[in-house]
């Protein structure tokens, strides 16, 4: 009978199969860094860091009539970081990365519910950071509405703390994670418009943050309300022909966590692509991003929020990637030239001259320039990427990173190599379609 029983779920479990659409697939991504410089000046006597790191997707995706359900699993470890037959693992990184339920409504209306990537337009200010090998998610209920030429989503989250075994944390509402922007709830709103060559959008998003004071060790001792921060502004995508415009323009407004009054912070950049030929494509921009203008209990620094910071400012993350937040904000002037060495490679070289948006506390306003090189192949089924970046670094640099150019090293440098393999082990689709 328990057999029987076994024979029967398994033939309906196929059954169900063969009238859905399903996927199973999967990443493995190595990357080796030597890291002498990156994020931060290194001084002379410091060791550079040398280390390979990997992350292990499995995904999968099911659909069935008008619900789709999407399970990414995911673990990130560095080599070595467990010692030999440990029975787990130390670094605690196995995760569920994505986990949602998307369902259609009818007439263009769709709501996805769950752990889900944030991506738009070029990532500035919500990206899915696939740099990270940790990635970037958010917990939140999606409602979209989509035609041929406009889309529309609201996103509402409500993060809450499950310390308590019994459910929700005992101190009720209160909100203990604190760091990288970290959110109690948000409210967002992104309309897309295409039309020809233009490609446009707008965002409106609210967060809100919660207040706490720490005691004189650093801990957290008592909390507070919320503070609510508001950005919102556009972004603009126009081909012509070989020219590509872009164009970024973002607001922010209300207070940041623990009620700092947030006064005229703002994000612009420009950038122009042109083809000049099969081969060669070049770019020109330019970004500025205000920074703190010393008032006491207020601020009129923009911060990227939940972008794919690494995409911007330099490979080497010396800006907004965890760091450079309420500072003398960035003037980046850069230009590049991209290769397509073949049909499946490309090698990339680019420059950018950094600057404070204002003046350092010394008068200093030269941050410094730095170089980017990244060459990438495609094969048949993986793909290598290696890249070299160097910081040529000025004084204001020095300056806002407590370091005197005597004590930093000569030389900043970082390289990286990273193969991605991505393989789809199971398929189907549905026979209806």
């Amino acid at each position: 009978m328990k057999k029987q029983f076994i024979y029967i779920i398994t033939l309906l479990f196929a059954c169900q199969i063969a009238q859905a659409q399903f996927k199973l697939s999967g990443e493995f991504k190595p990357r080796t860094e030597f890291r002498h410089g990156f994020g931060n000046l290194i001084p002379d006597a410091a060791e550079p860091g040398f280390g390979i790191s990997t992350r292990v997707r499995l995904n999968s995706d099911y659909t069935f009539g008008a619900y789709e359900l999407y399970v990414s699993l995911q673990d990130v470890a560095v080599w070595g970081e467990n010692r030999q037959i440990l029975p787990f693992d130390q670094n605690n990184s196995f995760a569920v990365f994505q986990a949602w339920a998307k369902i259609n409504l009818g007439s263009g209306w769709s709501t996805k519910l769950g752990r889900q990537v944030l991506s738009y337009d070029d990532q500035r200010i919500l990206g899915g950071l696939d740099w990270a090998q940790q990635g970037r998610n958010h917990d939140l209920g999606l409602f979209t509405y989509k035609s041929e030429k406009f889309k529309a989503d609201f996103g509402f989250a409500w993060n809450q703390d499950t310390q308590n075994p019994t459910g929700f944390d005992s101190v009720g509402n209160l909100y203990t994670i604190t760091g990288f922007f970290s959110y109690k709830h948000m409210q967002y709103m992104h309309l897309n418009f295409k039309n020809k060559g233009l490609n446009g959008s707008l965002l409106v998003l609210n967060n809100g943050f919660q207040d706490f004071t720490r005691d004189a060790d650093g801990n957290i001792d008592s909390f507070g309300g919320i503070s609510s921060l508001q950005t919102f502004g556009a972004h603009l995508n126009y081909k012509l022909g070989d020219l590509g415009i872009l164009f970024n323009g973002y607001l922010q407004t209300g207070d940041r966590q623990n009620e700092v009054d947030v006064k005229g912070a703002y994000l612009t950049s420009l950038d122009l692509n042109y083809k000049t030929s099969s081969v060669v494509n070049l770019g020109i921009g330019a970004e500025i991003i205000s920074g703190n203008d010393g008032e006491a209990g207020e601020t009129g620094a923009f911060f990227p929020l939940y972008g794919t910071n690494h995409k911007f400012n330099g490979f080497m993350d010396y800006f907004y990637v965890g760091n450079h937040a309420n500072s003398v904000g960035l003037i980046d002037l850069h230009a590049s030239v991209k290769f397509n060495t073949s049909e499946t490679s490309n090698l990339l070289i680019k420059v950018l001259n950094f600057s404070g948006e204002q003046e350092t506390a010394g008068g200093e306003k030269s941050l410094g320039t730095e170089v980017d090189i990244v060459f990438a192949k495609k094969f048949k089924g993986f793909a290598l990427a290696a890249g070299y970046s160097q910081m040529f670094a000025s004084d204001g640099l020095y300056e806002i990173r407590n370091i005197t150019e005597d004590a930093a090293a000569d030389v900043q440098n970082w390289a990286w190599l990273q193969l991605v393999f991505k393989p789809n082990f199971f398929e189907n689709f549905d026979p209806k379609e």
